[in-house]
């Protein structure tokens, strides 16, 4: 039988049972132990590696710009002809002409229609020749009551009859007058029979052919609308008219523009005020009259008018999107020599092109964040570059009129 049991340890088995001395192993256990404690105490304490400083915003700034602007009150208001007409006949009958193209331009006097006259003409002949009897009849009795007054100075006749020969007399001039009057009516029938246009102006399309019998006063012919000079109304609210009556812009001037325009191309003056405001809407009507010799313009068309109420004034000048808004402040954040940001509140007026008018709350030194607004917050500081504000161009034809004072204006143009 042979026998399994270990007779020896061979070189592996050597090998895996030598390790290190036990002073070693303490010492590495001892490391390990020191390793842990530290990161663990690192974690405690919430060390983290140093933040790297956040850049400081960059800006652009720029002077407020300073112009000469004129304000304006802005209103919307229609065209309506500064004389308008129905044309009507004033005597009835069968229409036997029409003289007169639809939409054409006619003059005062202009023959439009004209009436079946021989009627009238009948009716004329009629009183032309009581007129001449009514005439012979007051002649005869003239020279009878001249007879009778020689008969009187030789007491020839009775002083009755010659006072009934004088009321025969007195009759007969009645009638005569009567027919006259008669006849003059019958006349004016006869040149009622030619209608013509009451006015000059645009005339609109005929209401009623020829062959059509028409009653007097009664049937519309066509219209007639005066467009030279044109009227233009629109409705100002108690403040703007207020505004207009303390600085005496009774006759002020204006300039309108129609919807497909860009610019005021047409102007005129104010003329009318209504005698007082309307008390549901608080407004007054008021109109203003242009020269339109081309008849370009016609009553309807809307129109942007734009009155000029102050004298040219020397105004501060940003852009409009530099501006902004803290609840119901207006503000405009502004950085010092220093390079920090502070804002200013300030009172707005109108745009002009792009950029808004400062009323108050800025100086001419001040440099105003045009660029990275959004970047600049008050207290902070910033990186701030140079920049220019724009100037709009100045139009050639604004006048000048007096400041802004009870009122704010709408719109502004520069003057220069």
């Amino acid at each position: 039988m042979v026998s399994l049991e270990p007779t020896g340890v061979g070189p592996l088995d050597a090998a895996q049972t030598e390790g290190p001395p036990p002073s070693r192993r303490r010492w590495l256990y001892l490391a390990l132990i020191a390793i842990v404690l530290a990161a663990a105490w690192t974690l405690l304490r919430g060390e983290r590696a140093p933040a790297i400083a956040a850049p400081v915003p960059q800006v652009v700034v720029a002077a407020p710009l300073q112009r000469e602007v004129t304000e304006w009150d802005e209103y919307i208001g229609r065209f309506e002809a500064s004389r308008s007409v129905e044309v009507r006949p004033r005597v009835s009958g069968q229409i036997t002409g029409v003289h007169f193209t639809d939409g054409q331009f006619v003059r005062a006097g202009q023959p439009l229609f004209t009436i079946d006259p021989r009627p009238y003409r009948a009716s004329l002949a009629e009183a032309q020749a009581r007129v001449a009897s009514a005439s012979s009849a007051l002649a005869l009795a003239r020279s009878d009551l001249a007879r009778a007054e020689r008969l009187v100075a030789e007491d020839a006749i009775a002083a009755n009859e010659v006072d009934r020969l004088r009321a025969e007399v007195r009759v007969n001039e009645a009638a005569l007058a009567a027919a006259q009057a008669t006849a003059r009516i019958r006349a004016l029938d006869v040149e009622f029979t030619t209608v013509r246009a009451p006015i000059a102006g645009r005339v609109s399309d005929r209401r009623i052919d020829a062959g059509n019998l028409v009653a007097g006063d009664s049937a519309l012919l066509t219209t007639i609308n005066a467009v030279d000079p044109i009227h233009f109304s629109f409705e100002g609210s108690e403040a703007l008219f207020l505004k207009a009556r303390r600085e005496g812009l009774g006759d002020a001037q204006v300039e309108i523009r129609l919807a497909d325009e860009t610019g005021y191309r047409w102007q005129g003056r104010l003329d009318f005020t209504d005698n007082g405001l309307d008390p549901r809407s608080g407004t007054i009507r008021a109109r203003a009259v242009l020269q339109n010799p081309d008849g370009f313009l016609a009553p309807g068309l809307f129109g942007n008018m734009r009155m000029a109420t102050g004298t040219t004034v020397n105004a501060l000048l940003v852009p409009d999107t530099a501006v902004t808004t803290d609840q119901t402040r207006k503000l405009l954040l502004v950085v010092d020599r220093e390079g920090t940001v502070a804002a200013r509140e300030v009172e707005l007026g109108p745009l002009v092109d792009g950029l808004r008018v400062i009323r108050s709350g800025l100086t001419r030194s001040d440099r105003v964040v045009i660029q990275g607004v959004q970047m600049a917050i008050p207290g902070q500081k910033v990186q701030a570059r140079p920049g220019t504000i724009a100037a709009p161009p100045a139009p050639a034809n604004d006048p000048g009129e007096a400041p802004v004072r009870a009122a704010a204006a709408s719109s502004a143009t520069v003057t220069r």
